[in-house]
């Protein structure tokens, strides 16, 4: 393991302090499953464009997408 150094706010040191005791664990340990945790959200979650796709895709099952927005379009462009 590579040894790290962080600066944390006094309130956010005494409430890691707290809950490990609580926990009967080490701060370390705390700190090492937060980063676990908060990467495995961030890899198993995209944001952005690429979340968008991967959320949406095969949303639509009625045959060609495009062909019915072309169709969508021509009634629109009908009303005006």
């Amino acid at each position: 393991m590579i040894r790290t150094v962080i600066s944390l706010d006094a309130e956010d040191k005494a409430w890691l302090d707290r809950t490990a005791k609580r926990q009967r664990k080490t701060m370390t340990q705390l700190v090492r499953h937060a980063v676990q945790r908060l990467r495995q959200e961030s890899e198993s979650a995209p944001s952005g464009f690429e979340g968008l796709l991967r959320d949406t895709r095969g949303i639509w099952k009625s045959g060609d997408g495009l062909a019915y927005q072309k169709k969508m379009r021509r009634e629109w462009d009908r009303r005006k």
